[in-house]
């Protein structure tokens, strides 16, 4: 492939990451390790559908630029193909693979699968490597767990610091779980089985304080289709405090992972998902990941809920800002409009039919990538702020590439491509952030209160990015647009992607 067109293609996003070239899904084995966020994938080099397994490789110092290391970092054995799994610093050296000054880096695996290898059960392997996740060395005495039960799969391992273990977090089959527990990598004992109503596949398990208060923590357990439990862990038994609640409100945000070891002085857990079921025709790269996100648990009127926001790494690519003044939505649709017919009767026709109907203000003639941050005021029956109750059918709709999100204040929901999440008025305000990509959008909301995922085909025709409330009944307090530049370029790290 030509070099000036790789990363270029017409419908190659331009902030999230995809392979250059095939299919890609999960994210894997995402550790931090000396200045680099390495992101591992589900890979199948050669083919654009999902098929023979391998671990992709990319790295970025930045959370936004990557560069795409190998086609398979851990490849298909005797053992069968590698399945999802995880990746961790192995500090203290308690697997003994160490071979230098700095510790190695583990990866943990799945390996077989009946599907496509009779015979070949899922099993739990893992894997060092002593030169900064380039190479892996897979451990001889694999597997660590042998089969249990049906595809067994997905572990995701972390080091638990009280009791000196690590621990493994293993979807079993539906939506059944199990923890393990090891002392040095190799042997595992089993601690708990656990049920997650509506939730399968590619756990994750960490512990985050409550709004900010390192005294009063939380550990999540989290399912691929973004379904979560909160609850206190001891080092052998979780002991949920909820039922499954939901983080992902999206179509297209699944198997999401975050990173582990992040400097202390970070203190950031951040999270990246894949965005299954894209589509991109006539492209050499099939599927993309999320935008990274930050995660808080914060204590909202409902009791403590997990909150997803972008990373502050996207003002890396922020150019040509534009802010608009706060006021009411119609004088400022209105004001634009004279401005650009002109004051004469036409005019003046089509503003008083804008008052009555519906009021658009035009954020953007034309372009694909933009980081949106806007607050919004909802107002009353009469188009004015209320004290009570928020007339019928109030709320605005932004318009993003030919799709509508539609904020029905009223309801107190948020939709958008046949998804709808509850959203609250806060101080009958509501604030959204909006990223925009070439097939993606991703919209948070109050602080990551809301956090919905989708991706689309762009439509043919160029479509403005617009903010319009069809009864008049807004008020911008806050409004700011990003024009974004793209990620394939040479980055902050000083490296190509």
């Amino acid at each position: 492939m030509p070099n000036d067109t790789l990363y270029r293609e017409t419908l190659r996003p331009q902030f999230h990451f995809t392979a250059k070239q095939h299919w890609i899904n999960d994210p894997n084995g995402l550790v931090y390790f000396d200045g680099e966020y390495h992101l591992y994938f589900q890979h199948t080099p050669g083919s654009m559908v999902h098929g023979r397994t391998t671990w992709g490789h990319a790295v970025s110092t930045d959370l936004v630029h990557w560069k795409q290391l190998h086609i398979a970092a851990l490849d298909v054995d005797d053992t069968g193909w590698m399945w999802s799994g995880s990746a961790a610093v192995d500090h203290q050296n308690t697997g003994g693979f160490q071979d230098g000054d700095d510790p190695p880096l583990i990866a943990f695996y799945t390996a077989g699968g009946e599907r496509m290898f009779p015979g070949k059960r899922c099993i739990q392997c893992i894997a060092h490597s002593n030169d900064r996740g380039r190479t892996w060395m897979k451990y001889a005495g694999n597997p660590v767990i042998g089969h249990i039960r049906s595809e067994n799969r997905d572990p995701k391992v972390v080091w638990y610091e009280p009791t000196a273990r690590w621990i493994m977090t293993l979807f079993m089959d539906g939506n059944d779980y199990a923890l393990f527990s090891s002392p040095d990598l190799r042997s595992w004992t089993r601690l708990q089985d656990l049920t997650l109503p509506g939730v399968s596949e590619c756990p994750d398990f960490f512990e985050l304080p409550v709004d900010g208060d390192p005294s009063d923590t939380r550990w999540v357990f989290w399912g691929a289709s973004g379904g979560y439990l909160l609850g206190r862990f001891d080092g052998k038994t979780f002991t949920p405090e909820t039922d499954v609640l939901q983080a992902e409100e999206g179509a297209n945000g699944y198997a999401a992972q975050t990173w582990s070891d992040l400097p202390s002085e970070d203190g950031r857990r951040i999270q990246i998902s894949w965005m299954r079921d894209g589509k991109y025709p006539a492209m050499p790269f099939n599927q993309q990941m999320t935008f990274p996100v930050e995660l808080t648990l914060r204590t909202l009127p409902v009791g403590i809920r997990l909150c997803r926001e972008p990373v502050r790494e996207i003002e890396l690519l922020h150019t040509g800002t534009r802010n608009w003044p706060g006021g009411d939505l119609a004088a400022m649709a209105a004001e634009q409009f004279r401005r650009q017919y002109g004051r004469g009767e036409i005019g003046s026709y089509a503003v008083t039919s804008l008052r009555d109907s519906e009021s658009r203000l035009v954020l953007a003639e034309e372009g694909d990538l933009f980081d949106v941050c806007m607050e919004i005021e909802v107002c009353g029956a009469e188009g004015r702020q209320a004290d009570n109750a928020i007339g019928e059918g109030k709320g605005f709709t932004i318009e993003v590439q030919g799709h509508d999100v539609a904020y029905d204040a009223a309801r107190q929901t948020l939709s958008c491509m046949g998804r709808s999440a509850d959203l609250r008025t806060i101080g009958r305000r509501v604030r959204l952030q909006l990223l925009v990509d070439r097939t993606s959008l991703e919209i948070f909301g109050n602080g990551g209160e809301l956090s919905m995922s989708f991706c689309f085909l762009p439509a043919a025709a160029n479509h403005a990015l617009a903010l319009r409330s069809d009864s008049g009944g807004a008020r911008i307090v806050s409004l700011t647009v990003h024009e974004l530049k793209s990620a394939w370029e040479t980055g902050s790290s000083g490296q190509p992607a």
